[in-house]
């Protein structure tokens, strides 16, 4: 009975250090975390494009989350500043990932602004990036005789659209490569140095004239 005292106290305070440490210490660091200035809610097509983003497993295979020039070398590689709890305040859930299958698509939107392109990578991946492990996503497309008023027909590379058809994106890739472009993480973090205006008008003004001595 003694045995059982202690081993069912030794679980529960090893339960509550747990929940300390993963729940409670991170609730308090990041509870009044403010949304940085230049970052914007998402519109009711890129939400749309996000739930498409999950479903279709993007997360598996692509972080969100550059790291610090002490732990990787992500900015060297093109991904941008590491990221700030401040950069996931409209993120509902939070998709950070925690794979590298693909590259960080943090700042996507700012690597590769091109509609065009993000259509055609998911359409066929190899026809962009030759040798790429991506799935392609097919099912997102309809192929037809002719495109529809107000249809456009992706622009793909040569020997990539089938004979005689064209490839069209329908409404749920178009969402998807919205919220693609709307990753965006390039505005500062951090508020800009204030110059103190003493120092800025000394620097600016005219050194005064020296005396001329006596002859």
């Amino acid at each position: 009975m003694e045995n059982e005292t202690k081993l069912t106290a030794g679980a529960m305070v090893t339960f509550a250090i747990a929940v300390s440490a993963l729940v409670i210490l991170p609730y308090v660091q990041v509870r009044d975390v403010k949304p940085p200035e230049g970052l914007k809610p998402y519109t009711s097509a890129e939400l749309r494009g996000r739930a498409s983003y999950i479903a279709n497993g993007c997360v598996y295979c692509h972080s969100q989350q550059p790291r610090s020039e002490s732990f990787a070398p992500d900015a060297k590689r093109g991904w941008g500043r590491a990221s700030v709890p401040g950069d996931y305040f409209y993120d509902k859930p939070h998709l950070l990932g925690s794979m590298r299958t693909g590259p960080d698509l943090f700042n996507i939107g700012v690597r590769q602004p091109s509609k065009d392109w993000h259509l055609g990578h998911l359409y066929q991946p190899r026809a962009y990036v030759p040798g790429s492990i991506m799935p392609s996503y097919p099912y997102l497309f309809d192929i037809k005789d002719q495109a529809e008023p107000g249809e456009e027909p992706l622009k793909l590379p040569s020997g990539h659209t089938p004979a005689g058809k064209v490839v069209v994106p329908t409404p749920e890739a178009l969402d998807l490569v919205k919220y693609l472009q709307a990753l965006k993480r390039n505005y500062p973090v951090l508020p800009p140095e204030p110059h103190e205006a003493a120092g800025a008008k000394t620097s600016s003004a005219s050194p005064a004239p020296r005396p001329t001595p006596a002859s």
